[in-house]
This record gives C-alpha cells, structure tokens and sequence, in this order.
C-alpha cells in the first residue's frame, strides 16, 4: 500500500518537472494578458489601415467590404436556394424561411460531385454543370416553375457566368462563408454582428459603420466587413511574437511570408506546430532519449486532430502515447506528460491569439455604437471551435478577461455555408421589398417641379382673391393691409419705445436708431412676467399692469416721464384699420380678460396711460412679428421688402402696390400686406397634395380644418407628421419589427427640434438611436436609418412648399412692377428655418427654381418682434415729420 502512493507521488513529481520543462522551453508561446492586450491594440491599427482608402493598398488586414448592410431581424419570409461550391463536391439547398413567431427554418439539400475534366476544364464548362444539377434539383422538388432567389458560397476565387436560362433564378447575394456564419446565427439572436471561422483556416467578419468604410460611398448605416484575418502579420506587425516554429511552418508552406496569423492559429497548422517542437526537443535530447523516426520527421503526420484526441482523453498521457507509437517512437512517461502539455500550450495559444483579435474587434463595435457597456453576440464555426475539447472555452474566458466592458455570447452556427447563403438573400429580399412599400408610401411626400409650379400657381390665385374687396371675405389667404407704407431708408433716428405681447411674459425695449443704418441701432430690454390672475381678469387690469411696467423700465433706465414714439407688437388675432388702430378679434395663448376683444387694442393702452398720469407715450404703430422681421432686415438691406417667419408657425408678408389692395382707399404708393398664408389650403386647394398623414395630424389638432399649409410646413406639425409616418411602417412591420411603444403613440412625443438634431452631422444614426431610446424604442441600425429618411422627407417638403409659396409672392412683386428681372431680399426669422440643418438650403434652391427672373437674397432677422416694432415707428416718424415740413 504505501510502496503504491510513493509510486503516485514519484509520477505525480515526475509529470510536475516534465510540464515545468516543457512551459521553459516553450516560454515564448505562453501568453499573458499584457501581450494580448498589445496584440490586440496591433489589430486595431491594422483594421484601420484597411478601411482608410490611403492605407488600403498596402494594408495586410484587408477589411474588404461585403455589400451585406444588415443582419436577420426574424421578419425574413419566403422560399430561397443556396449554392455552396468550394471543393470536389458542392451541394444545392432549397431553404424555406417561415415568420409565424417561431421562426421556423426548412431545409433539403443535396450534394453533387464535380467530375476532374470539368473542374479542370472552362469557366463555362463548370457553370453548365452547376446550372443542370441546380435543375435537376428543382424538378426533384417540384418547384421548377418558382423564381426563387438564389444564395452563393463561393470560397475561392471564381468567373461568375449567367445561368442556364430554361428556369428563372434571380441572383441575389454571393457569399463568403464566415458572413453565413454571422448571418445563419443572426437569424436566432439578434444581437449578433460578428462571425467567426476557425476551422482548417481562420477569418471573421463584423458589421461596421459605412462611415469609416472609405471604399464605399455613403456614410449611413452598417456594412458587414470580411476582415481576411488571416493575413495579420503578413507586414512584420507580429514578428516579435512569432517564434522559430512559426517561421519554420512559414517557410514549409505553400504561400511562404503569407496568411502568417491564420498558421499561428487555425487547424492546419497546430497539428504541424506540435510536430516541429517535437522534432526539435528530440534533436536537443529533452524528449524520446534523443532519437527520431521517419515518420516523425514527415511533414503532416502529426494532425491537429491528434491535438483533440490527447487534450479531449481523460486519461491524456494514454493517448498520447498510442499517437507516438504510431509515429514509431517508444515514449517514456515524461515523453507522454512532455507531448500532452504541447498539445495544451499550442492549442492555448492558438484561443488566446483568436481572443486578442476578437476583442479587437469588440471594442471597435463598442466605440462605434458610443455605448458604455457592448452587448454583442458571434456566430461561430469551424472544426477546432467545434471539436477541440477545450478550445472554446479557453476563447471564452480569454475574450472576457480582455473586454470587461463588452457582454459577449457564442453562438454555435448551424451550415453557416449553405443555410448562411440562404439567410444573406432572405434579409436582402426582406429590405428590399420593405425598402418598395416605404419608398411607396413616402412617394406622396416627395414633390416634383412640376408639382412646386402647381403649388405656386395656386398661391399666386389665392392672394388675388384675398387683395380683392369682391372675394376678400371667402378667401383663406388674408391679405390683410398692415397700414406700413414705407421700407427703412436710412436716415430713421431717434429713441424708441417697444413693447412685444405675445404669451405669458412680455418685454419692453428702448431702441435707439443713431444716424440710420450707418450709425447702427442700440438696445435695451426687459421681460416682464404677466401673473394668471391678471391674464383672466379684466382688460383695465391687465393694461393697468402693462403700463405699470411700462413705468418701471423707464425709471430703470433712467427716463422717467420721458414721452417717447412707441411700436406694439401684438400677436394675437387682430383687425387693422389703420397703422395705429387694431381691433382685438379673440383672445389665445390662454389669456381671457374680459372687455377686450372687438375692442381697439391701442385705445385700451392710451387709456391706462392717462390713468396713471405718470408720463405720456406717442402710439404710433400695432405691428404684426412678420411684418416686424421685414422692417429689421430692411433697415440692413434697402431691398428687402418680403418678410417670411417660419418656426412654430408660419406666415409671410410682402410690399404690395396700393392699387392691388382694394380693402384700403388710394391707388399711390405700396402697402405692406400681412398675408397669413397659414390658411392657404382651407379652401380645400390643396387637398391633392396632402396626405393621409397631414389629414391625421389636422383632425387631431385644436383647430381642425383651419391652417392648413402652415400645418404642412411648420415647426409645431412635423415631428407629428413624422411621428404618424414612423406608426404606419411600425403597424405594417417595415419598421421596429413591428412593435410600437406607448410613448410612441403619444401626441406631440416626437419633438420638431429632433428632425433638426437627427439631421445634424455624421453622428446622426447615434442620435437617432438616442432618440428613439427616448421614445422606449428599441432601434437598430437600419431602423435608424428610415426614421432619419423620414425626417429628411418631411422637412425637404416643407421647406419646397415654403420655396413654392415665396416664389409666388417675388414673381408677383416683379409682375406687379412690369420688370423682366427683380433683385430683392426676404428677411426671415424663426427656429425652423435657423436651426434645422438643411431646410433653409432646400428653400433657397426651390425659390431659385420655380422663380428664375428674380434674384432672391435671404436675411436672417435679429429680434423682428420687438427691434422691428421699434422701426416700424422710427418710419412712421419720419414720414409724419416729412408731411408736416
């Protein structure tokens, strides 16, 4: 008994030495963690240098794209065929791809051998042959009258010929087998966006951003790259961690100074690698008492399949010794212990390599997607992953050590070559036919010149009938007469007051004009709160409270009982009789005060003037924002006489020759017409250009049937316009794989300011992802890419539809002046057109084009509502003192 346990213990120390002996001599193969690390960081390099189209040529990485732009979202329906081709024999599938919510998959296939003459004969002499197997395969399953789309695996290089045409194949997709790798596991988890071969060779693949692929054009979306990883180290990047059996193997090879990381790591090299160390240590007499056999010393006979066998045995050393044997060698125990922790460091190494890479490329999908934590999913194929007793697990371990940050699955793929074909066609045809009925339905959304010229033409209709007396009271479009006769001319000066009444605050300002233009204007304000109670009291109260206000900015800056000119910006619903007189038609914005409306807005104020008795204050004008923006933007540029505000609403005013405006008596001279081009379209002019998604937006709104272009156009209505698009491509499963969230079906949830942010720079689709994170979407990459189409559909119509109604308005200023050509400025205001990134571009183009006689100019206006006001009066003061001279 105790002679047994010291023979146990003599072996147990024996083995310990024997595995102490091996891991020295074999130092430079045992990794750490630090140098994987450093490899890793190589790797990154490289796959840059691949993607950049400077470094392209000579980088050893490859990064070749693929044109695959999405992965499987288990939507995917329909009949497919693959081809796999890439040896002796190739096989033909017929896959069948079910989405019921089990996402079923179907499969036959068959394999058919390929004779030596045709494999050795023409391009054409092949494909024949593949074409009459491909038919015969069809007519075995009776499905030879079906076009089916068809998958390819090709994996070398080949001369694609059409195929035979007594049947219909529509070839969609030529396929690399480890993006069927990726593809195939794809379909059964979602988060997969990586693939993995490491079999007989080594590759992966993974989806990248189009942005940082130089090789394509574009920059939305993904593309799934094929890295050809196998060359890593073909430039010398690795030579400090290649060792003297890796060069020996290198030089052996068929392909010497090529592929040299795949032959570190893949299964037709580690068989070799233990062969050549074997070899080596026998030669230096640490293994076999120093003695070698023929067969030892044959290239191949030590297959990585061995490596498997001795690592997979419970009893290692055991079958370790029978593959020695079998080499005609007679191993003692420390021979079998020395061989079996080869075996252990060789494959080790190998999974450790493959784990570096890996995290490489993690990391990069993790900076990518700008998420702190990466959750991600590899499909995974090849003999060594699949057979190796311990090769996966070793990978495992070894990628989530070098990424903490990432939470990695392996998925084991199932016929990524045949079935992954298959899968790449499927999702093709899948975004295709999605791509159709959105393309379809956004179609209604996209205006031709043809279209933009109708729209023009029924504007310029429609402002007829608002000027004349006749049809004024039918007509939709106003044009109501704003009583400013007069442009700035430059020689306005003087101090003025300016109050701006919009909403729940209000400001007053003091604006002083030196010298006109020259001289520039100087400002100074203050806003002031209007409290609930006064908004819902009465009107004596609530100008009591303006003019106390009023009083307060005076002492403020130092002017008390100083009388002064001052302009009233009121924007509420208003009938102008005359430049100083406005008759309030119906309180918004929450205000209520009792005696006000029918009322005129500037008695009401002169009153509670004259009730404080504390100063006295010259009303000179009521002035509506657009008219203000007009009059800001006049005193820069003497040419502008448009005024155009496109933000939360919209409206428009122009210069009109007094002869036109029949409401007003004089026939001399302009007036600035206030067009409230909001209502074009009430009449139901434009009923043919909107869509179902207007109508929606319409019905919902607090004023039906009222607004109808200002709803087309303007900042308050897109993001609901957009929001209403997103549920129909969501309810018929071309978007969000169907599944609309609450918030989603929120009114008002999907923000105008989006359509700008989602539009803004090429981090856009991370933005988008955000955004709709916001709304309790859960998006991927192609889903970010339609809502941002979407978004870009709909504000480049509003935008035309803007241009459309301004090229009406300059045409008819150069019709109504008898001239061939016009030169005139437009001051504009508001957030849409200033902070959306391109709608002011696309405006600009469309009055360009639907107007060519007229030289537009756009100037952006600086505070219309309240410096307008005050210029507004600044010209009314000149020309009553010019008439009083």
């Amino acid at each position: 008994m105790i002679a047994s346990h010291l023979l146990a213990y003599f072996f147990t120390e024996l083995n310990h030495d024997q595995v102490q002996k091996v891991d020295q001599y074999l130092y430079h193969m045992r990794l750490s963690d630090e140098t994987l690390l450093e490899i890793s960081k190589r790797f990154r390099k490289e796959m840059e240098k691949g993607l950049g189209a400077t470094t392209h040529p000579t980088a050893a990485v490859k990064m070749l794209p693929t044109f695959v732009r999405s992965t499987p979202d288990g939507t995917e329906h329909g009949e497919f065929l693959a081809l796999d081709l890439g040896g002796t024999n190739f096989r033909v599938l017929w896959v069948k791809v079910t989405d019921n919510g089990l996402q079923k998959v179907e499969m036959e296939n068959q394999i058919y051998a390929i004779p030596e003459d045709i494999m050795r004969g023409s391009g054409t002499q092949l494909f024949d042959h593949i074409a009459e197997c491909l038919a015969n395969f069809m007519d075995k399953l009776q499905i030879k009258d079906k076009k089916l789309p068809l998958g390819f695996t090709f994996s070398f290089p080949c001369h694609q010929t059409k195929l035979d045409e007594d049947f219909d194949i529509d070839i969609v997709a030529v396929v690399n087998d480890t993006v069927g790798t990726m593809m195939t596991c794809g379909y059964d988890d979602h988060n997969c966006e990586i693939g993995l071969i490491v079999g007989t060779g080594s590759n992966a693949c993974y989806m990248e951003e189009m942005r940082h692929i130089d090789m394509v054009e574009g920059d939305e979306g993904r593309m799934c790259i094929n890295m050809e990883w196998g060359a890593f180290g073909d430039d010398g990047s690795l030579n400090d961690i290649r060792t003297e059996f890796d060069q020996e193997i290198d030089m052996g090879s068929l392909n010497p100074g090529k592929q040299l990381f795949e032959k570190m790591i893949s299964g037709m090299y580690m068989g070799e690698l233990v062969r050549l160390i074997l070899v080596k240590m026998a030669k230096e007499e640490l293994l076999f008492g120093g003695k070698l056999s023929p067969e030892l010393l044959n290239t191949g006979r030590f297959e990585t399949k061995d490596i498997s066998d001795i690592e997979g045995e419970k009893d290692g050393i055991r079958k370790a010794r029978e593959v020695l044997m079998r080499l005609g060698l007679d191993p003692t125990q420390e021979d079998c212990v020395a061989t079996h922790r080869i075996c252990q460091i060789v494959s080790t190494r190998s999974a450790s390599l493959c784990a570096a890479t890996l995290a490489a490329v993690l990391q990069r999908i993790k900076e990518n997607k700008g998420e702190e934590r990466l959750r991600s999913t590899i499909g995974v194929d090849g003999s060594v992953y699949k057979k190796h007793p311990h090769f996966a697990k070793r990978l495992h371990k070894t990628v989530r050590r070098l990424v903490p940050g990432c939470d990695v699955r392996f998925l084991r793929s199932e016929d990524g070559s045949g079935k992954g074909a298959a899968m790449v066609t499927a999702v093709a045809y899948r975004l295709a036919d999605q791509h159709r009925a959105r393309q379809k339905t956004l179609e209604h959304l996209q205006l031709s010149h043809d279209q933009l010229l109708e729209v023009k033409r029924r504007m310029k209709v429609e402002m007829e009938r608002g000027l004349s007396k006749e049809t004024h009271a039918s007509a939709p479009v106003k044009m109501l007469p704003t009583y400013v006769c007069a442009t700035p001319d430059g020689t306005e000066k003087g101090d003025f007051l300016a109050l701006d009444l919009g909403g729940t605050n209000f400001r007053v300002l003091l604006v002083r004009v030196r010298n006109g233009k020259w001289g520039g204007v100087e400002m100074h304000n203050k806003i002031y709160a209007i409290p609930q109670e006064v908004m819902h009291g009465t009107g004596d109260e609530l100008f009591d409270h303006i003019v106390q206000c009023i009083a307060d900015f005076l002492e403020y800056m130092g002017m008390k009982g100083v009388s002064l000119p001052l302009g009233f910006t009121f924007s509420f619903p208003c009938q102008q009789n005359s430049l100083d007189e406005s008759i309030l038609l119906k309180w918004t914005k929450g205000f209520k005060a009792s005696g006000c409306e029918g009322e005129d807005v500037v008695t009401l104020l002169k009153e509670a003037i004259h009730r404080r008795e504390e100063f006295d204050l010259d009303v000179v004008a009521v002035v509506n924002d657009t008219v203000g923006t007009m009059m800001t933007c006049g005193f820069e540029d003497p040419h502008c006489e448009v005024g155009l505000i496109v933000g939360t609403g919209s409206n428009a005013c122009y210069m009109e020759e007094m002869r036109n405006v029949e409401l007003v008596e004089g026939e001399e001279g302009r007036m600035c017409v206030n067009m409230e081009w909001g209502a074009f379209g009430d009449n139901g002019c434009l009923d043919d250009f909107r869509t179902e998604f207007d109508v929606a937006v319409d019905e919902l709104s607090l004023n039906p049937g009222k607004q109808r272009f200002e709803k087309m156009i303007s900042g308050m209505y897109l993001g609901e316009i957009v929001r209403n698009i997103l549920i129909d491509f969501t309810k018929r499963g071309l978007l969000f794989r169907g599944r609309i969230s609450e918030r989603l079906k929120t009114r008002g949830i999907f923000e105008t300011k989006f359509l700008s942010q989602i539009e803004s720079d090429c981090l856009a689709l991370l933005q988008v992802r955000a955004i709709l994170q916001h709304l309790g979407l859960e998006s991927t990459c192609d889903d970010s890419i339609i809502v941002k189409e979407v978004c870009t559909v709909v504000a480049r119509r509003a935008a035309q539809l803007c241009g459309a109604g301004m090229a009406a308005v300059v045409d008819r200023i150069r019709e109504n002046r008898g001239l061939d050509a016009l030169k005139v400025t437009v001051g504009v205001d508001g957030t849409l057109y200033k902070l959306h990134p391109h709608f002011a571009k696309v405006m600009h183009e469309t009055v360009k084009d639907l107007a060519p006689k007229c030289d537009v100019s756009f100037l952006q206006s600086e505070d219309g509502s309240g410096k307008g006001a005050a210029l507004i009066t600044a010209v009314a003061c000149r020309i009553r003192e010019a008439g009083q001279r």
